[in-house]
């Protein structure tokens, strides 16, 4: 797989207002793992590798455990899970795969019974910034590093 284009170079202004709206989420009073979660999951929803690598590799430098950001895929069968971050994870499958779900009620009142108008408005934004680099990293073909293997020990 190769990259398509450079974003920054074909259309600076658009990424620039990206990236605005990226400053916007990280300074938007959510927590940093609020953050890392709507990131994660969307980008596993969106199949996005880059952002996938991206967002685990961050959540776990913050301090999330490796298993936190493992089971983020089957996240309805595992406890690992606070009551707060599955309402959040709800209202990111919702809206992320909104031509299928229409963002349930049940969804909505989950997220509700957790979080301030407030949070709920900036936790859609967050996911609709996710979304939007989902969709250019997947659409242009970002390239996520390799890591270099560890040594045998």
């Amino acid at each position: 797989m190769h990259p398509r284009l450079d974003m920054q170079k074909a259309a600076p202004a658009a990424f620039k207002a990206v990236l605005g709206l990226e400053n916007y989420v990280q300074s938007s009073g959510l927590a940093r793992s609020e953050i890392h979660l709507i990131k994660l999951r969307a980008s596993i929803i969106n199949g996005c590798a880059f952002c996938v690598d991206m967002h685990i590799k961050e959540s776990r430098h913050d301090g999330l455990s490796e298993q936190w950001s493992n089971m983020m895929s089957v996240w309805r069968e595992s406890p690992v899970y606070s009551a707060r971050e599955r309402a959040l994870l709800g209202w990111v499958d919702a809206v992320t795969n909104l031509a299928g779900t229409g963002a349930p009620d049940a969804d909505f009142e989950a997220l509700k019974a957790n979080f301030s108008e407030t949070e709920i408005a900036n936790i859609t934004v967050a996911i609709g910034a996710i979304n939007v680099w989902n969709r250019l990293a997947v659409g242009f073909r970002f390239q996520h590093p390799i890591d270099k293997p560890r040594a045998a020990a």
